[in-house]
């Protein structure tokens, strides 16, 4: 079955990532309408979502922002898509780096980096930062369920010298990296919300009180990494500008969840400066309701 869904899907995908830019767009706007307007995919846990971390927001306010949010989200979904015939050279054009003397710092110490970034902007052509740095990217992810489309997703990484690793096997490969001598970026998309029996860690995010993944740091602790911040800024529709902030060089001296604290913090600031390019159709408020007594009282 899950190779019959990659046969069906892999000839749109395809074709998809083949078309000019404007022609591309031209088909976002058309699947924004279907998805928006028709089709209301999560529309319930957007507007949720946005009422909760905008309580001081009009209903018309909001709705703008939702709007908005919907048109990149589907930009989005197909620049992902994009990446699979997009040229290095019409990448680094629509992708472009602020300060990437920051990273050569660390490169000229042979030191790796656990880089953290929110699902703001355009995370998925953040894997176009393999085309200036020495070090190996790696970004860390959980393997999608379908075999096939994994193998397809690593791929087109990989061509534009990213690769994924799985949150399983990360300390592994940074132990094995400490040990040969190979600098690394270890990238960490921080947002994401794990499950409430499990969490060690509750804080507010954007006003609301939930359960924060905390392993970026834990990682850069027992290993003695730096810890660095990428914000994405949308400059346009279809290009993005990128931007390094150090959180930490000696994380070993800050107090528990103190680098976890920070992360949230800077990627709060870019929501709040633009929400419509964060992403809101995930249920990041969902434990909401289970916060531990102890935090409550």
């Amino acid at each position: 079955m899950q190779l019959l869904v990659f046969i069906i899907l892999y000839p749109i995908l395809w074709v998809i990532s083949i078309l000019p830019f404007r022609i591309f767009y031209w088909v976002s706007d058309a699947i924004y309408f279907l998805v928006y307007k028709i089709i209301g995919y999560r529309k319930k846990v957007v507007r949720k979502n946005l009422e909760l971390s905008f309580p001081e927001k009009s209903k018309a306010e909001l709705d703008l922002i939702e709007s908005r949010f919907y048109q990149h989200m589907v930009d989005l979904f197909l620049e992902m898509i994009k990446s699979m015939n997009i040229s290095k050279e019409e990448m680094i054009k629509r992708f472009q780096y602020s300060n990437l003397e920051l990273l050569s710092e660390y490169e000229e110490k042979g030191k790796s980096i656990v880089m953290v970034i929110g699902h703001y902007g355009s995370y998925e052509w953040f894997m176009s930062l393999g085309y200036f740095i020495k070090h190996e990217g790696h970004a860390i992810y959980a393997p999608l369920s379908n075999k096939y489309l994994d193998r397809l997703v690593k791929k087109i990484r990989s061509k534009h010298n990213a690769y994924m690793v799985s949150r399983y096997h990360v300390l592994d490969l940074v132990k094995k990296h400490k040990e040969d001598g190979t600098p690394a970026i270890y990238g960490f998309a921080n947002d994401q919300s794990p499950q409430a029996h499990k969490a060690r860690y509750w804080r507010p995010f954007m006003g609301v009180t939930v359960p924060v993944f905390t392993y970026a740091e834990s990682l850069a602790k027992e290993m003695d990494l730096p810890v660095m911040y990428c914000g994405i800024n949308k400059e346009k529709r279809g290009y993005y500008k990128a931007t390094f902030k150090v959180i930490t060089d000696t994380p070993r001296q800050f107090d528990d969840y103190e680098i976890t604290d920070r992360f949230t913090e800077l990627l709060e600031e870019q929501i709040k400066a633009d929400p419509a390019y964060y992403l809101w159709s995930h249920n990041r408020f969902k434990h909401k309701d289970k916060v531990p007594a102890v935090l409550k009282r």
